[in-house]
């Protein structure tokens, strides 16, 4: 039986959901205005042509980059090149900036050229500082789209579709679910469909699943229009031999929300399956605010986003 009550209580609280309550600090310094067709997306839409111009950056957690910074530079290419795809663009290049010993940055930098040789994007420039105290490390993507998804398009009435690679093994010193071995350069593939399906408009907005897991990612897609969903957690793809909450709370190499027009949906779940990924509906869109959680007959909300933020973005 899943224990709904303890699933909401454990994502409210956790530390990657409580985390995105400090970015309501821009929006005080910023003003909560439409920042390029933002805010609420991962990155800032600009003009290019007949095109449009995505560009982002991650900063990743000095701890992390201090532990393991082989790896921190392999998410610093995976946080921007999905936060690229959930905006529907394909990734151009990618940039850095490395802080720290030379022997740390030389290990950041290595994991930044494996990575971004498996997505298949460059990195064409960046910053590089040697000093002997703690390392830092930051990426940033630039990517193209034809038509742009973004959670300000998202509206009730639309279908809520989850796409994920289900292969892979949870790292055992924190909740990440890296697919690299499985899937390969396959995944360069993998991100690029995103923006084939925003171009065919069976996808109209979108975000990838990180550190605030899959409902904490949910709620940040639904909180700039304040909508809600009741996601079925019976029909929710989890990999085999993966807890439900860590599931939930984790972070996937490769796992995207989708919102679709009801219409359009069957053209969605094609589109992940046709790579051998794996996709499912997971609910419809409703004006109510409400991210729900249903099994078993029962319900509980996890957000009320009529009353409540992730992110604080929005007043």
């Amino acid at each position: 039986m899943t224990d709904l009550d303890a699933l909401a209580a454990g994502i409210r609280t956790s530390p990657g959901v409580l985390a995105k309550a400090d970015i309501g600090l821009v929006a005080e310094v910023f003003g909560g205005g439409d920042w390029y067709a933002g805010p609420g997306d991962d990155g800032a839409v600009l003009p290019a042509g007949e095109g449009q111009v995505v560009v982002g950056g991650e900063a990743i957690l000095p701890a992390f980059v201090a532990a393991d910074p082989y790896g921190a530079g392999i998410a610093a290419v995976l946080a921007n090149v999905n936060d690229l795809a959930a905006m529907g663009a394909r990734p151009v290049a990618l940039l850095d900036t490395v802080v720290g010993p030379e022997d740390v940055s030389r290990e950041a930098l290595r994991g930044m050229r494996w990575a971004a040789g498996l997505y298949d994007v460059p990195v064409v420039g960046g910053h590089l500082t040697r000093t002997d105290g703690p390392p830092a490390l930051s990426a940033f993507g630039v990517g193209r789209a034809d038509r742009v998804l973004s959670a300000t398009h998202a509206a009730a009435g639309q279908v809520l579709v989850l796409g994920c690679c289900l292969e892979g093994r949870m790292r055992e010193d924190f909740l990440f679910f890296p697919s690299f071995d499985e899937r390969g350069d396959r995944l360069a593939g993998d991100v690029r469909l995103l923006a084939e399906l925003a171009t065919s408009g069976a996808a109209v907005a979108a975000k990838d699943v990180s550190m605030a897991g899959l409902v904490g990612s949910l709620a940040m897609l639904l909180e700039p229009n304040r909508l809600g969903v009741v996601v079925d957690l019976e029909v929710l793809p989890v990999p085999d031999g993966v807890p439900l909450q860590d599931w939930l709370a984790c972070f996937p190499c490769f796992a995207f929300l989708l919102t679709c027009p009801a219409d359009r949906v069957a053209e969605c779940l094609e589109g992940f399956r046709a790579r051998g990924l794996t996709a499912e509906p997971l609910g419809e869109l409703d004006d109510s605010g409400l991210v729900r959680l249903a099994a078993g007959g029962r319900e509980v909300t996890v957000f009320d986003l009529t009353a409540e933020g992730v992110t604080h973005l929005h007043g």
